[in-house]
């Protein structure tokens, strides 16, 4: 479990493929590996990855080709920075929300702008998703956790939900280069999942 409060931006220093589209990813960090265990879970840009082996500096990690087909392309590149996250300890402060480090889906950020000091970013989610995703409600984009603004549903049954980026937020994760066009990793508030759910079944019972 993680609650979307970024502790550190990673760097993908090296990549190894494996067969099929499975991947081994080393990544790069200013995180205390001391302090990090073997099978460790650690959160990178959303996405709950193992610790398979560590070094000074950087740790590697396995990643299933149903993982990189279920999130955005762009993070599984080399020199690509991830947003980290270590995994929660009993009594560990829950600074954001609950996050559980699996990706609900794939958004596109639509906008970004300046306001005061501030970025407004509009990211669009899937119809699936978008039921999911309610004004003052909270949402993980590529592992942050973030409180929706507002929310414009769609004709074609997708939303655009609005986000407020504080400075520090734009400075310590990768949120802070944001462009349009940019695919982001989406997990919604668990509630919400769960609730969805039992709706669905609810209606078709």
């Amino acid at each position: 479990m993680f609650t979307g409060i970024i502790t550190d931006v990673g760097e993908i220093v090296g990549i190894e493929r494996k067969p099929g589209q499975d991947l081994r990813l080393s990544i790069r960090t200013a995180l205390d590996l001391a302090s990090v265990a073997i099978g460790a879970s650690i959160a990178c840009s959303g996405v709950c990855l193992t610790v398979t082996t560590k070094g000074a500096d950087r740790f590697t990690v396995d990643v299933s080709g149903e993982t990189v087909s279920r999130t955005a392309a762009a993070m599984w590149a080399e020199g690509a920075k991830l947003n980290l996250e270590r995994s929660l300890k009993v009594g560990d402060e829950l600074g954001g929300h609950i996050v559980t480090g699996h990706v609900d889906g794939i958004g596109r950020v639509e906008l970004v702008e300046r306001v005061d000091g501030s970025h407004h970013i509009a990211v669009r989610a899937s119809a699936a998703l978008a039921p999911m995703i309610a004004p003052k409600g909270s949402i993980a984009v590529d592992g942050v956790s973030l409180t929706v603004n507002a929310v414009d549903d769609e004709p074609d049954g997708s939303a655009i939900f609005h986000l407020n980026i504080i400075p520090h937020t734009a400075e310590w994760t990768t949120l802070g280069g944001a462009a349009p066009g940019r695919e982001v990793n989406l997990e919604v508030d668990v509630l919400a999942r769960y609730l969805q759910r039992m709706a669905g079944r609810a209606i078709t019972s």
